[in-house]
């Protein structure tokens, strides 16, 4: 699997964080609203670091978090992408995807359109992935939804061991999905209308 190469589709592309997206991924990582599934939030120092964190990982691993932009827009509105998932993670040794967008680009499929992108490229080829999985806090229907979209299978429940359950109880519990090579392809010949660029009525992040 090679993510270096933009990733393009009707309304969406893909591609490494660039100089003047450093604003926007700071947002992604320390706005209220955008964060509120997660325990902790970046300064610019931090989301700076991290950023270039994620370009090292495209070049090194050939996938990533990927900048996010729409169609006739060159700013990003988010990120989608992969990354491999950490040893204590169910699913590891793997590979997660995952989405985070900024509130004014919710609701439109943005996420659903550029994930999909991302699998294609993921299951393609010599080197495709067998499997890639996804998970999110009990409680963010939003993105469980888009999970569901893309056909991923639910599985076991389980307590994320990164969260602090003394601080953030309520963010401890997760689902967990999965997504098989075949079972991709085979829905991919039929070609489903909510990934082409349809937008879902339900909103993302």
């Amino acid at each position: 699997m090679d993510m270096r190469a933009p990733i393009v589709t009707l309304r969406t592309r893909l591609r490494p964080w660039a100089e003047r997206n450093r604003p926007a991924f700071h947002r992604l990582n320390s706005d209220e609203t955008v964060m509120r599934f997660f325990p902790f939030r970046r300064s610019q120092r931090e989301s700076d670091a991290l950023l270039d964190d994620l370009n090292r990982r495209l070049e090194d691993d050939g996938y990533s978090f990927l900048a996010l932009e729409v169609e006739g827009s060159r700013q990003a509105v988010g990120m989608v992408g992969m990354a491999r998932l950490d040893p204590n993670m169910p699913g590891a040794p793997g590979v997660e995807i995952g989405w985070r967008l900024l509130p004014e680009a919710w609701g439109m499929g943005f996420a659903t359109e550029a994930a999909a992108a991302c699998l294609d490229r993921a299951f393609a080829g010599p080197d495709a992935l067998d499997e890639v999985v996804s998970f999110c806090v009990a409680n963010n229907g939003a993105s469980e939804a888009v999970m569901l979209r893309l056909g991923f299978s639910r599985g076991q429940d389980f307590d994320h061991p990164k969260v602090p359950a003394e601080t953030h109880p309520e963010l401890v519990r997760h689902r967990f999905y999965r997504l098989s090579r075949s079972d991709w392809l085979a829905r991919r010949q039929g070609r489903p209308a909510d990934l082409t660029g349809r937008p879902p009525r339900s909103a993302e992040t």
